[in-house]
């Protein structure tokens, strides 16, 4: 493509998993998130058909690395985001 180095590719500027995403996501939104709220944030995301599993599995995954912590209440569970840099937790690295 002329105008642009060898190498680049203007449509994939920055590549991010899913689990960055959802964290970034999770963070932006600023409160407590639970695994319904999670599909709803993925649904705008470059994977719109992930569903509640999949939310699941990556809000458990991502309490694992601790760029998450939850706790359970009215027999629900909720995740909060942790204080950490901001790719801890993503298995991203800088």
């Amino acid at each position: 493509i002329p105008g642009f180095v060898r190498g680049e590719c203007p449509l994939m500027a920055e590549t991010i998993t899913r689990r960055a995403y959802l964290l970034a996501a999770i963070k932006a939104h600023g409160r407590p998130v639970t695994t319904s709220l999670a599909e709803r944030l993925l649904t705008g995301s470059p994977w719109p058909t992930s569903g509640r599993n999949t939310a699941r599995k990556d809000l458990r995954a991502l309490a694992a690395r601790g760029a998450l912590h939850s706790v359970d209440a009215n027999g629900r569970r909720i995740y909060h985001p942790t204080l950490l840099t901001a790719d801890a937790g993503t298995g991203d690295a800088s």
